[in-house]
């Protein structure tokens, strides 16, 4: 008997069947363009050994000008194909399936080479395409049938074309950015034309025993996108064409709305995918936020499709089917969705990895094997890098004593908690607790090391973490000046705020205080905030209204001594969101400015290093925020002593008190001892 029946039941396709509904839903991770293909088959084989029914690979571009970047990882020779058949051999060896995703950009290419059915230029793209004549639709046509014979050579069980998130098909589909007056342009049935000839003759070049998902944008959430009639119409075209399922697709790249952040609600789009149950014959995948084995199952129990696709949580741990099965859901690390270790490396160019769990992308790299010789180690604080470090170091054999002064385990992460919108800290908090104790590390709450006590351990790793910066301003020591751990710990604080310092923390502060209840709680009330609505009542999702969100519990002035635009540090796919957020609550965020002094009328600043215009930032309450620094005390006392230790996380570097940073190191060093 299973938790999970829904979830794990098998799905018939007709000529193979799928061992239960999970797919593991494209992701770029940057591997395939390393050219190490051991590297990328260990990434696919590790995650097939772990039970996930059918697995889709990152884009892969079907001409060079398809390509996402110059150089984009494709098929496009014999040595390609052996290359990839590499993979998909130690993938069927650990009992997996794969298919392959081709992905054409269009427009999106990060190219000068890029193209396009008309020469639009994207909003995130420095790059103009070029408008293709009838004669490069079709060598387009043929490139991606080619890729996909060539996926099945290469022994994939299928392949994935990427027809949504405002790629090439996508373009095709809208009047957006598809201006043209031939016949793959004006009405709908000419503008859906190109990605339902693509599919049939896909289906040509691989035949009928081959697994062809269609990836179908349900609800664009941009200007001029599909209908939801439009959108209905195009799913019965694509299955009529030879799709063996549709999987979802929400939202364009471009989108002012955020898809698959932390602070989108669990399972945000799921009733979209649903409304397209019953008007076609073939499985139906729904996607986006669906992080848990409980998420999941409640999904298709529902009867909103009939599998669901998780690209993330595989990052974040490999064996996520199999422990499910097994009933052990509290031992599956948790996607927290933050974007900083995925997306934020994918769109700056480098490896794809995990915050939660670095061996992501790293599988031959980071090898935490039995240790030979079990040492005693002692870990002190139980933040992120504490607990990582203990966990890790405990799963290999070594017996693991962790010392936190505090009466919980968390640290740091028993505040971000607290911040509307980064609920998930809670399930990585509990997630932390039950790989404690399933490994044995031995827990000293309410327990301040002493650099004596800790010299008869065979190991030291010091993780204390961070204190606040001091930043000297006149006035500080006052009534009305809080830290910022003061006020998420739930400090009483007044109707006008000002911030001093607009980092990470400064802003998930100004969140809290300007938001009452948690949309992400609330997906009725995250909807209405960033303004989607029924596909079938406004085109594209989007409500003619616009957003509306909630008005704000305070008036927030966020302040930092950096010139330029406050917030330009946050994450690069998630610090738009951020920003944006704060600006629907009408928090005013001012950059380069002098603190002059605090006193009982608010905050005193100055602009320039001529300290000009000096403006008093009236405040009833001042919040710190202005860095933090390493609690290196401890580390000190070891140093005197002459005890050697391992200074992790916090207490070695504490800038915007990086959580990635932490828990890599920590990982890093507890395979080594």
């Amino acid at each position: 008997m299973t938790a999970y029946p829904h979830l794990l039941a098998p799905l018939d396709l007709g000529h193979v069947t799928l061992l239960n509904r999970v797919l593991m839903g494209s992701m770029h991770t940057g591997l395939e363009e390393t050219g190490d293909w051991g590297r990328v088959g260990a990434f696919y084989a590790e995650r097939a050994a772990g039970g996930v029914g059918l697995m889709v690979t990152g884009g892969m571009a079907p001409n060079p000008e398809g390509g996402v970047f110059a150089g984009a990882a494709g098929l496009y020779s014999a040595r390609d194909i052996a290359n990839h058949r590499s993979v998909t051999d130690l993938v069927h060896g650990a009992g997996g399936r794969i298919a392959m995703q081709i992905l054409h950009a269009g427009r999106y290419a990060y190219s000068p080479d890029c193209v396009a059915p008309s020469a639009l230029k994207s909003p995130i793209s420095p790059f103009a395409p070029r408008e293709l004549d009838a004669a490069g639709i079709e060598k387009q046509i043929a490139d991606i049938a080619t890729a996909a014979a060539r996926a099945r050579e290469a022994g994939y069980d299928g392949v994935e074309i990427m027809g949504s998130e405002g790629y090439f098909l996508n373009q095709f589909l809208v009047t957006r950015t598809n201006k043209r007056t031939d016949r793959w342009g004006g009405d709908y049935a000419n503008r859906m034309r190109l990605p339902v000839e693509v599919v049939a003759r896909v289906r040509e070049a691989v035949g009928p025993d081959f697994i062809l998902i269609y990836r179908l944008s349900m609800i664009d959430l941009v200007p001029e996108g599909s209908s939801w009639d439009e959108v209905v119409q195009l799913a019965k075209a694509i299955q009529a064409a030879g799709a063996s399922i549709l999987n979802t697709g929400i939202g364009w790249h471009e989108a002012r709305i955020p898809t698959i952040a932390t602070s989108v609600p669990r399972r945000a789009f799921t009733w979209v995918t649903a409304k397209l149950m019953g008007e076609v014959g073939v499985p139906i995948v729904t996607s986006n936020r669906i992080n848990t084995p409980e998420v999941a199952e409640a999904v298709l129990a529902e009867g909103c499709a009939d599998m669901v696709s998780m690209a993330r949580p595989f990052l974040a741990d490999s064996q996520f089917v199999a422990k499910a099965a097994a009933g052990r859901s509290r031992q599956i690390a948790p996607c927290i969705a933050c974007n900083q270790a995925c997306l934020d490396h994918t769109f700056s160019g480098r490896i794809s990895s995990c915050l939660v769990n670095p061996r992501a992308c790293h599988e031959t790299e980071i090898l935490p094997a039995p240790a030979t010789s079990p040492k005693t180690v002692a870990v002190v604080g139980a933040g992120p890098a504490g607990l990582a470090a203990a966990i890790t170091a405990a799963e290999r054999g070594h017996a693991v004593t962790l010392f936190e002064q505090d009466d919980q385990i968390g640290g740091q992460m028993t505040l971000a908690r607290e911040i509307p919108g980064k609920e998930e800290f809670h399930g990585l908090v509990d997630w932390f607790a039950a790989r404690a104790e399933a490994t044995g590390v031995t827990l000293r709450l309410g327990t301040r090391a002493e650099a004596a006590a800790l010299a008869g351990f065979d190991e030291v790793i010091v993780a204390a973490g961070v204190t606040p910066r001091d930043p000297a301003i006149p006035g500080q020591n006052g009534g009305n000046v809080l830290g910022y751990a003061d006020v998420l710990r739930g400090a009483p604080v007044g109707d006008r705020v000002a911030i001093v310092g607009a980092g990470g923390i400064g802003f998930d502060v100004a969140e809290f205080l300007v938001t009452d209840e948690s949309p992400t709680e609330d997906l009725e009330a995250w909807l209405a905030e960033w303004g989607v609505a029924d596909p079938a009542e406004a085109r594209a999702g989007l409500r003619p209204e616009g957003p509306n969100p909630e008005t704000p519990r305070r008036a927030v002035t966020l302040l930092q001594r950096k010139s330029g635009k406050p917030g330009r540090s946050l994450g690069k796919t998630t610090g738009w969101i951020h920003r944006a957020t704060l600006r629907m609550k009408g928090v005013e965020m001012i950059g380069g400015v002098n603190y002059e002094r605090i006193d009982g009328a608010g905050l005193h600043v100055s602009f320039g290093e001529t300290r000009e215009r000096p403006t008093l930032i009236a405040a009833d309450t001042i919040v710190l925020c202005a860095g933090q620094v390493p609690e290196r005390g401890l580390a000190d006392a070891l140093l005197r002593l002459g005890v050697r230790a391992h200074v992790i996380g916090g207490a070695d570097v504490a800038a915007e008190l990086d959580a990635k940073r932490a828990i890599d190191q920590a990982v890093r060093l507890a395979v080594t001892l």
